[in-house]
């Protein structure tokens, strides 16, 4: 497992994402990685979530697909600021090497978070199949591995942050998403920008409540589907 052929490019709001040349797909959308993590992962995912579930933690999050550790680096912020401890599992079967990552501009970003900067390249730095503690809130474990022979913890959230259907459908099959939700623990929620009709319809089969809600800028709908209590 290498690191993949990759180009780095510059979205609509500025921030950076890859261009995976062997895919041909990039690792965000181009309309904002930075805005499309926002609102998929932490708006619609930890921010949802919390609300349902105010006082239950630590949140145990597994997100699919580790990619730049965009929406890695910003659970981290999200987890310090809130001051909520969150236990983060991330699988990847291609990490990228520092060459690459090492260029995002992730941190040069105007948000007001330039306190957290110094872990971004932390979280890259972690070694892989092995995991700690990374700030007094965050506790990361990365995994080198595929989703089907990766082993899984009963998690609360669920980002599933994987190539579009179109490149890798392998990763998107009924069979393949199932011991996803058998891992994620009653009231669990399960968030992803894709929102192909089967994807709904196969979370539905698997016993989840689908809904469909507003996508990041430049995508009309997005998924998110939660687990009953």
């Amino acid at each position: 497992m290498t690191t993949p052929q990759v180009k780095l490019i510059t979205t609509e709001d500025g921030s950076h994402s890859l261009y995976h040349e062997g895919l041909q797909e990039t690792y965000h959308s181009f309309h904002g990685a930075f805005k499309e993590s926002i609102h998929v992962f932490m708006l619609y995912g930890l921010d949802s979530w919390l609300a349902r579930n105010p006082k239950k933690y630590p949140i145990r999050i597994f997100e699919v697909g580790f990619g730049t550790g965009l929406n890695a680096w910003l659970s981290l912020v999200w987890a310090e600021q809130n001051q909520i401890p969150v236990l983060y599992h991330s699988i990847e079967p291609f990490p990228l090497g520092p060459e690459i990552y090492s260029q995002l501009n992730y941190i040069e970003q105007d948000h007001g978070i330039w306190h957290y900067h110094k872990y971004f390249s932390a979280l890259h730095e972690v070694a892989w199949n092995q995991g700690g503690p990374l700030s007094d809130y965050f506790n990361i474990k990365k995994d080198q591995v595929r989703l089907e022979d990766s082993d899984l913890y009963p998690c609360d959230v669920v980002f599933y942050d994987a190539f579009a259907p179109s490149k890798q459908p392998e990763l998107w099959t009924k069979e393949i998403l199932a011991p996803v939700v058998d891992a994620m623990r009653p009231g669990a929620v399960f968030t992803t920008y894709c929102a192909k009709g089967q994807l709904k319809r196969d979370l539905k089969e698997l016993g989840l409540q689908v809904e469909t809600l507003p996508g990041p800028p430049g995508k009309k709908e997005m998924t998110r589907a939660w687990k009953g209590v």
